[in-house]
């Protein structure tokens, strides 16, 4: 029987959500869906019938190795369509994410496999996070946080945690795109705000910014 929608989106919520030791609280996942821990619990309850999660009263959801493949498959879905969105329709990066959303629910294998090879097995979606593969296997990405970064440090823009439009086009109108080189000139003690040098251009982005974006060496 093929996933509802309302259960691809628990399950995409899931992933997002998960912890390195694949648990979630029940509260984290409520407020991330914006519903109300009834709903929430009685949702889980089925996932634990289905092998998805283990689930236990006043304790943190645990998700299976299933459970995650099937989350992956649709997150999969979306970051597919996201790319295939920007690469062959020319969408900026800030218009994909609620296309994304509603084309992720289609439940042709065949179709998603297509999309896959038009675009020739691209490994990372428009926003730099990994595409998992058509068995749910993900790149262990070894990225971290811009704010985490140190004085000196010369790194390259690797991808975003929040693929919200507004952060996208606050990205954009700085010209701040993936792969370009960042040199942290400084810190602010205040608020951690950092003074950049990319481009040759001084920027300076808040800590609010800099949390949302993750570089490489």
């Amino acid at each position: 029987m093929k996933n509802t929608l309302t259960e691809e989106n628990y399950l995409k919520a899931l992933f997002h959500l998960c912890s390195p030791e694949k648990t979630v609280m029940v509260n984290e996942l409520s407020k991330f869906l914006q519903v109300k821990m009834p709903s929430v619990n009685n949702m889980m309850k089925k996932f634990a019938e289905k092998k998805w999660v283990i689930y236990e009263n006043y304790k943190p959801l645990i998700i299976t190795e299933k459970g995650m493949k099937e989350a992956a498959l649709v997150v999969r879905k979306h970051r597919l369509t996201e790319m295939f969105l920007v690469e062959k329709m020319n969408f900026g990066w800030e218009n994909v994410h609620e296309i994304a959303e509603q084309l992720e629910h289609v439940h042709s294998t065949l179709f998603f496999e297509k999309m896959d090879e038009i675009l020739n097995f691209p490994k990372f979606d428009p926003h730099g996070e990994p595409i998992p593969d058509k068995f749910g296997n993900i790149i262990d990405q070894n990225h971290q946080k811009l704010s985490d970064c140190k004085v000196g440090d010369i790194v390259i823009f690797k991808a975003v945690t929040y693929s919200d439009n507004n952060f996208l086009n606050y990205l954009n109108d700085r010209e701040i795109a993936l792969e370009t080189a960042i040199k942290i000139d400084k810190i602010e003690s205040f608020d951690n705000s950092m003074i950049l040098d990319i481009n040759g251009k001084k920027h300076t982005l808040s800590n609010t910014a800099t949390e949302k974006m993750l570089v490489g060496k």
